[in-house]
Formats: structure tokens, sequence, C-alpha cells
């Protein structure tokens, strides 16, 4: 189904009459795709549904004032629009309520988010940017609610940056800024605040974005009066209403049963954002829910008979059906006879789907079946492989798992056996793992040559007599060097344009480079990483400031659920290399000097975690990642800005390995991990447990996420034999990850021998002042006291108890 919609200033009658017939076999095309959905999940072949029924016409109007270049960023009601740009069909659909695994089959996800969740392909095979301006593009979509809305405001602005900045080649991403950012959301949604902070900050940058609101009445069960107040999202924005005094949007209402209606507004919508900028909000009303919210429930359990009865009346495919008769665009015979063949459509497009997905694993389930009768006739537990194999033919419908699972059992009666059979199934089911983990494992990072990790380290140079500086002056001029470079690079955050950040480190470069290119923004988290997602994934190299380390929680559902499985969650058809630049460590005050390390690498995998011991090692972390094209969070020393630094020869140059520790000073008694601004105070305890006799490695972790790929320090632990990670994360945190990548996966326990330590901030938020963080972190004295008693546990003679 590749339709190509006009608008109505486009066509003459009687392409407008063919087109709404079109329109109307799209719509329902995707009910017949819903309704024979919801029947698979009942039946078991599917695990979960959630579909666009009742939202088909407006879906329709808006795909008619989509263009190339445009950007849609929805959420899982949005089928009958991706049906409408030609980027899904019934079989599609099908094929992603099954999950199954094949890209070409299953083009939304290969199977890895459930269905009803769509994008389009940015990338070519090789990781590059395919020609946007020349497509209809979806960014992919996340199913929390109102997630989708920050990345929208991204997606928006990179029109307007391409509008105003000439010396960028756009050529793949726009055409003088006159695309638009689509975004889609449930009446219910309008209610959590990542919508209300988009909106804000639309209003307030004035980007081309169009914001559709489908309004059911209900969020799942929950009716609209204990979701907005008044009842009505319209009422309550109508404050963004612009006026001839006041920028702001243009807000429609329009009700989604009526099909010419929403054909105008769309068309005024897109009009209006796409020549002047301005941001248009369209509250659909009177849109019903025919299936209840998914396949986990039934709307008649909440909602009454006359409700009921009304959204039978007035569903949006039932009164476009009896507009189509009664203007005599269509009888009744021409549409029951398109109905009838779309129904053996769907249907055949069902069977289609659901034979491709089981096709490769019932042949897979023949070559297993005859493996387990070969082992099983050699085997003493004849009787209970034999069950297996028999459970396995008796599958009609075997999945991946069942396989896999079976194959795996059956190996545990053969324990005490050594037969060629064995053999044969063992290396059978090693195969089977290797070739179907990747399947749903694959593309966490990129696959690509040019990934963080294979950026060549570039060590900073120095004159004879080099300079002592401020380390924030290293970060300035190689941020100066960089946009000289990079045409393409943006920063903003708070604080981060006119007075250059809240430590210097941007001094004077929003005069030098316009304000579109080193900006302000006001004080919403969420939405600097949304700005930052959308513009990168429209070509664009953001970095996105958030002012300290603690206010990263602010926005960390976008960064967890979006930026960091976008990659993934696409395998590899989408990218968006946003740089997050923040700052933290050894400040203080509870909200000031958090370290929420242990949180942020296990919520954002999938993106780079790096932690500069200084500021010229976070300019080479800076310069690597804009080499790659990759998302990471660099977190600056909070305390070393005016901490002074030698100033390097090749600012712009310097590279900092992604994944690779640093040996800061060699030693031969223990082996002490730590990072960020803490490692400074275990170099200083090493000086001074040095006069003891006690000779420490200190190494520098530098990046969390990947640690230490090359192993160096279970290297350091063979010449040791003695381990202590220093973090000023809470007990249990960062710590524990380090320990588990150095003793499970470098396998340092072999060459342990002293128990492996940690030492940890305490458990509660740091409090305030000096003394707040000499009794809440690391300090010098702990870290000493805690490398001696490790020492003396190991050599009591030489090293007599402290205390």
């Amino acid at each position: 189904m590749k339709l190509e919609p006009k608008t109505s200033n486009d066509i003459s009658f009687d392409d407008f009459q063919t087109q709404i017939l079109r329109d109307y076999e799209i719509a329902f095309t995707s009910r017949e795709c819903s309704i024979l959905g919801r029947r698979e999940v009942l039946t078991g072949k599917a695990k979960f549904g959630i579909f666009g029924d009742g939202k088909e016409l407006p879906q329709l109007a808006m795909a008619r004032s989509f263009k190339d270049g445009d950007f849609r960023s929805g959420y899982y009601r949005d089928q009958t629009f991706m049906m409408a740009i030609g980027e899904l069909t019934p079989k599609d659909l099908f094929h992603g309520l099954y999950a199954t695994t094949d890209i070409e089959k299953e083009p939304m996800s290969a199977g890895r988010q459930m269905g009803g969740h769509f994008l389009t392909y940015s990338l070519n095979e090789d990781g590059s940017w395919k020609h946007l301006t020349q497509i209809k593009n979806s960014s992919s979509d996340i199913s929390p609610t109102a997630a989708q809305m920050p990345r929208l405001l991204g997606l928006a602005q990179a029109s307007t940056i391409y509008r105003n900045l000439k010396n960028i080649d756009a050529s793949k991403f726009s055409n003088n800024g006159n695309e638009v950012a689509w975004g889609t959301i449930g009446n219910a949604s309008t209610s959590e605040g990542l919508f209300f902070e988009t909106v804000n900050a639309g209003g307030v940058l004035q980007v081309p974005m169009v914001i559709s609101i489908w309004d059911d009445g209900y969020g799942i069960s929950v009716p609209a009066k204990y979701q907005t107040t008044k009842e009505d999202i319209s009422k309550v924005i109508i404050g963004f209403q612009r006026d001839e005094h006041h920028a702001g949007y243009e807000i429609f209402k329009v009700k989604g049963w009526d099909y010419t209606a929403l054909i105008h507004t769309y068309e005024n919508a897109s009009d209006i954002a796409r020549e002047a900028h301005v941001p248009v909000i369209i509250h659909v009303t009177e849109l019903t829910q025919p299936q209840g919210h998914s396949s986990s429930g039934s709307h008649e359990r909440y909602k009454s008979e006359e409700r009921l009865a009304w959204e039978r009346d007035n569903d949006c495919n039932t009164r476009f059906r009896a507009w189509i008769l009664e203007n005599g665009i269509a009888t009744e015979d021409h549409l029951k006879s398109l109905e009838k063949s779309i129904k053996r459509e769907v249907s055949n497009a069902r069977k289609e789907a659901w034979a491709e997905f089981l096709a490769p694993h019932k042949k897979l389930k023949k070559t297993l079946i005859d493996l387990l009768d070969q082992v099983g006739a050699q085997s003493v537990n004849r009787t209970f492989i034999t069950k297996i194999k028999n459970d396995l033919i008796a599958l009609e419908e075997p999945s991946k798992k069942d396989l896999a699972s079976k194959s795996r059992k059956a190996l545990r009666y053969l324990l005490d056996e050594d037969t060629p059979e064995k053999k044969a199934l063992a290396q059978w089911v090693t195969t089977f793992v290797q070739e179907n983990q990747p399947l749903f494992s694959s593309h966490l990072y990129s696959e690509q040559p040019t990934k963080a990790t294979n950026i060549p380290e570039v060590k900073p140079t120095y004159a004879p007599n080099a300079v002592q500086v401020d380390g924030r002056i290293i970060l300035r001029d190689n941020f100066d060097v960089l946009f000289s470079k990079y045409p393409e690079v943006l920063i903003f955050g708070e604080d981060s344009g006119a007075i250059g950040d809240v430590n210097q480190g941007l001094e004077g470069l929003q005069k030098k480079y316009g304000e579109l290119r080193v900006a302000d923004v006001g004080i919403r988290e969420a939405t600097i990483i949304g700005q930052g997602i959308g513009l990168a994934l429209r070509g664009l190299r953001p970095i996105a400031e958030i002012q300290y380390l603690d206010y990263v929680l602010y926005c960390i559902q976008t960064l967890s659920d979006d930026l960091a499985s976008l990659h993934y969650r696409t395998v590899g058809k989408q990218k968006a290399p946003l740089i997050i630049r923040t700052r933290g460590h050894r400040l203080e005050g509870i909200w000031h000097s958090g370290s929420p390390m242990g949180g942020l690498i296990h919520l954002l995998r999938g993106m780079y975690i790096v932690t500069p011991r200084n500021m010229t090692k976070a300019a080479g972390f800076y310069n690597t990642l804009l080499k790659s094209d990759e998302p990471a969070l660099i977190i600056e020393s909070l305390n070393g800005y005016r901490l002074k630094e030698a100033m390097p020869t090749n600012l712009g140059a310097i590279c900092t390995p992604i994944g690779v520790v640093e040996i800061v000073k060699q030693g031969t008694d223990i082996t002490v991990v730590s990072y960020g601004s803490t490692l400074r105070i275990v170099l200083q305890v090493a000086n001074e447990l040095k006069e003891l006799g006690i000779d420490a490695e200190i190494i520098d972790a530098q990046t969390l996420l990947p640690f230490d790929i090359r192993h160096d320090v279970v290297k350091s632990i063979q010449k040791t034999n003695r381990l202590l990670v220093v973090d000023e994360d809470v007990p249990g945190g960062c710590s524990a990850y380090l320990m588990h990548e150095i003793l499970e996966k470098q396998g340092a326990y072999a060459f342990l021998d002293s128990a492996p330590q940690t030492l940890t901030a305490k458990a509660h938020r740091p409090a305030y002042a000096s003394d707040g963080d000499y009794f809440s972190k690391p300090n010098a004295d702990d870290i000493f006291e805690k490398i001696y008693a490790i020492m003396h546990e190991s050599n009591p003679s030489d090293f007599p108890r402290l205390r």
C-alpha cells in the first residue's frame, strides 16, 4: 500500500473523489487489522495488542499534509497514519504482533518492541544518513505516555536551525527549514508534565511543530473528569493562543469524525507551521476506542451503555462511510464490494505473516527432533529424552524459546555420556544460541567501524614552557576549536549562553558564534534533552547542558526510555549522537554534590558515561565523541574548573579514548581504582602511603560505560594481588558495578591474595559544607586507613594496627 496523499488544494473533484475512496480503503484496512489483531492476541498467537481503531480519520487528514522531510514523533495509536504514508502494510502489522525477528519482515523493530510502535529508517546499512528530505520520516516510538513529546521539540527546532544557519551542509536534512515536526498524543497523556513542558518550550522557541491530541474521553478506564481541568485540554491551554501582541500557538479544535473539517484543519496547520514557524495544537475531539484500550482489557467494564451506544453511532469510520453515501461519492454496493475485498486481503496478510513467522521454527524443530531421536537411541536416559522429543512433536507452533529450552534440558540427561550424538546435540544448542541471541541483543551500541570505542587516543602535546591555566580555559578554548571545525555543533542549557555557563567554560562563545549555536534555555531539563535528541535525529551535533549532575534526575526517563534505547530498539536504523554535558562530584550540599552513578550506569545502558578527572581529559572526550556518532554523558569535575593545568598545544585534536582506563601511578602493593574528583584525593593519599612503604598502583577508570574494554585492571591485579575500589556513590552503587566488571568479567578473583574491598560514600545524600563532605564521602584519611588496613591484614608485622 504505497499511497501518496494529495491535498484538496492540488486536485480536481474527480481526483478528490478518488482520494476519498482511497482514504476509506486505508481506514477500513486499518480497522480490520485492529479487529483481527486483537483476535490473534485472544487466541494466544500474539502476546499483546494495542491498536489505532477509532483514530483512523484524523490520521488520514494528518497524512495528507505530511510532506517529504517532515518528521513524526507519535505514539502507539498511529497505525492508520503509517499506512497512509506507505510505511506500514497489514502483513508488517501482523509480523509486529508475532514479534518476528527478521527485520525484512518486521521492519519496525524486528520483534523488539510490541506492536503499534513505528519508525522509518534514517540510516543506510553503513550507518550513514539517508536523504531525509526525500522521504517521510518517523522517529521511533516508545510506550511511556507523553515521552514522545520532548524529542518532538528538537525535531521541530532543527528546521529553525537549518533555516537560519547557512554554513551547514543541510542537503540530506532540510530544505531551508521547511519541514514540520508532527506530534501525536492521547488526551489523557496531556496530564503528564512532559506534555506541558514541551508545549511551553515550543511556544518560547516558536518552532514548526503540530501537536495532535486524539481525544476519546478516557485514559484506559479513567474518564476525562479525573484527567483534565474542565474536562477539556483546549480550555486548559487557551493561554498559549497567540495574538497580535504575543507569540504563542495557533490552536484548533475539530471533531474526529468530520472528514472535510479535518482535511482543512490539517492543511491550515501545516501552512502556518511550515511557512511561519508557528507551533500549532489540534485538539481532535469526539473520537472513540471501539475495542478498548488494548487486548488486555474490555471497555465494556468501565463505559456505560449510553456511552457505548454513542461510540457505535459516532465511530469515525461509520460516519465517514455514511458521509460518502450521502454525498454520492460511492454506492452501497461499491463499498460492500470494497470492504469484502479488504477483509480478504487482511485475512490473507494475517495468514501469510503467521506462516512466515513459523516456517523457520518448524524447520529447526524437525532438525532438533532428529537429533533427539539419535541421542535418545544411544542414551541410558532414553525415556526422559523421548518425553522431551514427544513434547516437542506436540508443539504445532513452536517458538525459539521452545526449541532452546527443550534442547538444553535434554543435555541434562547426558551428563555422564560421551557419544557423537551427544556432541552433535550440544553443538546444535551452542550454534542455535549464538545465532539467535544477537537477534535480541545487538545494536545496543554502534556496530560500525566509526564507533566511539574505535577512535584512537591522541595525547595532549605541550610547549617546553607550557603555561598553567585554569582548567575552564582549556575547556573553553577546546570548544572554540570545535565550533570552528564543526558548523553543525550546537550547545544549549541553563546559563550556557550569555554568561558562558556557570563555570565560564563557554565564556565569550555566544558572542562569537551567535545565539542559535550557543544558547540559553529555560529551567526544563527533560526538554533540554528532548531538544538534543530531536536535533541529533536530524543530522545536527547538539551538546545539551544539564547544569548539575543531580539535575540529570529530572530528565532520566527521557534519557533512559528514549535516547539510551534508540539504537537498540531500531536495530541500528536510527541514531541520535547527542552529547550531554554536566558537572558534579565533591561540591557541597544534598542537591549539588550527589553522585548517582549506580543509577545512571544501570539506567543508561546504550549510552557512554565518561568521568574525566580534569578538563584536558574532558576536552579529549568531546573531541573523541564528535568523531563518532553515539550518545554520551560527560560529567566534568565540578571542583576542577579553577585548578591549574598545563595548556596543550593541540586543542581540538586531543582524543581521550572511550572504554580505556589509565594507570596514573605505577605501584606494586595494591591496585586502587577510582574516577573523577575522588581520584585526585586517591593520588594525594598514594604519596602519603609511600612514606610508610606502601606502593599503590592508581587506576583512573575514565569511562564507566563501557569500563576497561582492554582488561588492564586485571593485569594490574596480577602484579599487586590486591584491589580497592574508591567511589563517592552510595554503598553497592557504582563500586558494585566495578567489582562485577573486574572480578567476574575480567576474572581477577583468581589473582587476589586479599579480599577485594570498596570504600564508598555513606548511604545518605552528602551533607552541607566541608565538614559534611568529610563525613559523607570518602576522604583522604578514610582512603589512607582503608589501604593501610588491607596491608595490615596481609602483613601485620610490617604494618601494625593503626587504631
